[in-house]
């Protein structure tokens, strides 16, 4: 499986912090946003993925990223010329996504919780093998925000509404998706709504009607935050401020995943390391190779 960050669009709910600024490389704490969902995606087993901006915005992703050989990853790059919906990432990367599954990630979306990845691992195993696609759902106390996942008696999907007035259920569906080979032909041939975009509702939408969308649930001991506001922002470098410092183990680095998932070696995490000497992001990348982090 492969994957999506479409870390594009305008940020203009930010404004004027992100008027030359994309949001997704402001600080969340002490590492830029796009690091959070990589981090998911890395998490998942994937480590070849497209990252799709603007057109003024993909160089500076190239600048931070590279080209993620020194992750043990490889990262490629394709514009979206202007906002089109969520689903149209599908269509820019249809080259990069070929003929098989792929996960697709929101760049400000934040995931986490004890057992996170073993569930990423399976339902991309279960995707991967039985084809359909998953999506992940959380109770929210205000589900008019978001697209919204009803559910029969027995929690299977029986409806999926965009920000509805009346929500038939306070389970938010979250910016990420696991999906087989026929969703670039799926996004491709669904019409732009109203506002002008291809909504990932429509896709959705076209996998339940073939009885092939499932939902994994994540409940009270997950967090997921969309940072698409000042405020959200805020809460979530508040949230992993207050867990790395308690802990003194970081979230979403990418540098960690990429050593713990065994695609570099500790020479190769030193090197980073020594990349951010003068910082404490630094030398926590230091005391992890020197066997000082368990």
């Amino acid at each position: 499986m492969k994957g999506i960050v479409l870390a594009g669009g305008r940020g203009t709910r930010l404004y004027p912090a992100t008027y030359s600024v994309n949001k997704h490389l402001l600080p969340i704490y002490d590492k830029p946003m796009i690091y959070y969902p990589l981090s998911v995606l890395m998490l998942s087993g994937i480590r070849d993925i497209l990252i799709i901006s603007t057109p003024q915005d993909t160089d500076r992703f190239r600048k931070v990223l590279g080209d993620g050989s020194y992750l043990g990853i490889r990262l490629q790059y394709e514009v979206q010329n202007e906002p089109r919906g969520i689903a149209d990432a599908f269509v820019v990367g249809s080259h990069f996504v070929g003929d098989g599954p792929v996960a697709l990630i929101l760049g400000d979306n934040f995931f986490f919780g004890h057992g996170l990845p073993d569930i990423l691992r399976r339902r991309k195993q279960e995707v991967e093998e039985k084809g359909g696609a998953y999506i992940f759902a959380y109770y929210v106390q205000n589900p008019s925000a978001y697209g919204v996942v009803e559910f029969d008696a027995d929690w299977n999907v029986i409806s999926i509404e965009e920000k509805p007035e009346n929500p038939r259920s306070n389970y938010a569906i979250t910016g990420l998706y696991f999906f087989d080979s026929r969703v670039v032909e799926v996004a491709s041939s669904i019409p732009p709504s109203r506002r002008g975009e291809k909504e990932i509702t429509d896709v959705l939408n076209a996998y339940l009607d073939a009885k092939s969308l499932r939902v994994q649930l994540l409940g009270r001991g997950f967090a997921w935050l969309d940072m698409g506001t000042h405020d959200s922002m805020l809460e979530a470098s508040v949230f992993v401020s207050t867990i790395e410092k308690r802990q003194g183990l970081k979230i979403g680095c990418i540098e960690e995943v990429a050593y713990r998932m065994g695609w570099i070696d500790r020479e190769g995490l030193l090197r980073v390391a020594r990349r951010y000497s003068n910082s404490g992001y630094g030398e926590y990348l230091l005391r992890l190779a020197e066997g000082r982090i368990l």
